[in-house]
């Protein structure tokens, strides 16, 4: 059964189905935690076909697709996708996440939005899972089709997991970003919330009250592109604000910077209060410094951009000693690649982001993810941050950890899915681990054992608003997926 052709942005691109379903996935908001909608969409799908579903209480959703004729023998296969994405827009951009669909543009060879995330991470596996669900073409071994939740905000929906509903023992996750690349393995991570008290005095009447901004930064996933070496906002604004309190003190009122924990911060805010004698020089001081930073950073952040306006008066600003504490502590807070992988080249091993800062009442709350392929380096970051928080005073609270994925080497699928990479390609695939987080790991723990990998088409700019996705590369990744089915079930 197949919907009406409506007029969609991607009408021309192959494969249609593909296509077709991400686009309507467009139409449907879905940050994290907002999942009702695209569940029942899901559900619908299933009905209107006649497809067995099966739904959890995290409302992690299984489609299953019979097997094709003389292939009920066969062993299950999971496909598997997360229905949520990362929702950041620029500063301009008057999109409500809850409500409006993604407007796609197409440019070039690519496919964008406009001014917010694309939503492809993970938008294209789930289109590509509901394109071979309705193709009745298809020779294949019975499927099972995981659609999991939430899990760009800590992979919820594969901890929630009920594992009865899953029959399969062979895992083809299509949740990264690299065509041609096979991914065995991933990263572990765990996040830190750290809250620091703050005391507040009244302004006084000779003080001017100024707004500084640092933008127009890149961002992007804090795992897969955390090697990249761009920009963090947070620990930019920090640097600025301790050069600036080496010549003459001032007192915030206000920071703000960053938004999602698996995003790196491409925008700052601070207020500060200074005496109006200091008011050009901390203008011009902050001004200068940015643009070393903007020279520091200008062959991976070319649009790194700063300003300093005035701004109303506060009812009440930071003391100095709350000050000094916050500006040092975004000072101290590590960021970015801590150590690389000893066994597998050019793959991150360890690294933290500084996501998040925001203040409420008498508390300023920093926000950390952290990543490694060692349990033990995870560990030890982690208790860098509780060293920081005890040195400072501030309260700790430190969650949602999950384990590495740890590469197989002789996994089966993997071997299945690089004859299918060179038949569609011609190309020798690349089989590594990758220092995103994955739910592949988690999955297989809870279901008992499963071989898993992990294929994608091309994506760049993930968890930011330059996210995009290369056309070609998903009509290659939709061939190199029917193909590894093939392979598996002794077609190919």
């Amino acid at each position: 059964m197949m919907e009406k052709r409506m007029q969609h942005a991607t009408n021309r691109l192959r494969p249609e189905r593909l296509w077709w379903y991400f686009e309507e996935l467009s139409r449907i908001p879905r940050c994290s935690k907002n999942k009702e909608r695209v569940i029942r969409f899901i559900e619908d799908f299933a009905r209107k076909r006649n497809l067995q579903f099966k739904k959890d209480s995290a409302s992690n959703i299984v489609l299953i697709r019979p097997a094709s004729r003389a292939m009920a023998h066969m062993p299950r296969v999971v496909l598997q996708s997360h229905v949520d994405m990362v929702c950041e827009k620029n500063r301009e951009s008057r999109h409500d996440f809850m409500k409006d669909p993604i407007s796609l543009r197409i440019e070039g060879e690519w496919v964008k939005a406009e001014n917010t995330t694309l939503g492809a991470d993970n938008g294209i596996g789930v289109a590509a899972m509901l394109a071979v669900l309705e193709d009745e073409t298809l020779n294949t071994g019975p499927l099972e089709c995981l659609f999991t939740t939430d899990e760009e905000i800590g992979l919820i929906g594969a901890f929630e997991l009920d594992p009865s509903m899953i029959a399969g023992k062979m895992l083809i996750n299509l949740d990264t970003g690299d065509l041609g690349v096979i991914y065995i393995g991933c990263a572990g991570g765990k996040d830190s919330h750290m809250t620091l008290s703050i005391d507040r005095r009244d302004p006084s009447s000779s003080m001017w009250f100024g707004e500084l901004r640092i933008g127009g930064l890149k961002g992007g996933h804090s795992g897969a592109e955390i090697h990249l070496g761009g920009a963090n906002a947070l620990k930019c604004m920090g640097r600025a604000l301790f050069h600036i309190g080496k010549q003459f003190s001032f007192s915030l009122f206000s920071l703000a910077g960053g938004d999602k924990l698996n995003a790196i911060p491409r925008e700052a805010c601070a207020k500060v209060a200074v005496e109006k004698t200091h008011a050009e020089k901390t203008r011009r001081a902050f001004l200068e410094y940015c643009e070393n930073l903007k020279n520091e950073y200008r062959h991976v952040d070319p649009g790194f951009s700063c300003d300093a306006v005035d701004c109303g008066a506060p009812v009440r600003i930071f003391d100095e000693a709350s000050t000094e504490a916050l500006v040092n502590l975004l000072m101290i807070v590590p960021h970015g690649v801590l150590s690389m992988s000893r066994s597998i080249e050019g793959l991150v091993e360890t690294s933290t982001n500084l996501a998040s800062v925001s203040h409420e009442n008498e508390l300023v709350a920093l926000h950390m993810s952290h990543r490694s392929s060692q349990d033990g380096a995870l560990d030890w970051i982690s208790d860098v941050h509780g060293a920081i928080a005890k040195t400072f005073r501030a309260e700790i609270l430190q969650n949602n950890r999950y384990a590495p994925w740890t590469p197989n080497p002789d996994s089966t699928l993997a071997k299945c899915a690089a004859q299918a990479i060179r038949k569609v390609t011609g190309k020798e695939p690349k089989v590594t681990a990758v220092h995103a987080g994955l739910e592949c790991g988690v999955l297989k723990e809870k279901c008992g054992g499963m071989d898993a990998i992990s294929i994608g088409p091309t994506l760049r700019g993930l968890h930011s608003p330059d996210e995009m996705v290369y056309i070609p590369g998903v009509e290659t990744f939709w061939s190199i997926l029917l193909e590894t089915l093939n392979v598996v079930y002794g077609e190919g």
